[in-house]
């Protein structure tokens, strides 16, 4: 029997850690990715619709992580709905 190898990395199952939260946007790391040994760094947005939040981003590594937390815009700019505007500039 052939196994299909998973291209997605999997995390060792941990409580949901809470960074920060900005509305409608959270800041979390689940786990331990099992490839690298380093922490699962997620963004997470507002469901409206199911009132939950749901993962919106997997950040590569810590410094995109803290730069999403510092800069509110550039969460923005992560964000794949097509409403959400970032880094507007208005004359």
């Amino acid at each position: 029997m052939i196994m299909p190898i998973s291209t997605t990395p999997t995390t060792t199952p941990a409580k949901v850690q809470v960074f920060l939260e900005r509305f409608p946007y959270r800041f979390v790391t689940v786990g331990i990715i099992d490839l690298n040994g380093m922490p699962d760094y997620r963004i997470q947005k507002w469901n409206e619709w199911s009132k939950r939040y749901n993962d919106m981003y997997l950040c590569d590594n810590g410094m995109q992580f803290e730069i999403a937390m510092e800069d509110p815009e550039y969460a923005k700019w992560l964000d794949p709905d097509p409403e959400v505007g970032a880094y507007r500039h208005y004359n």
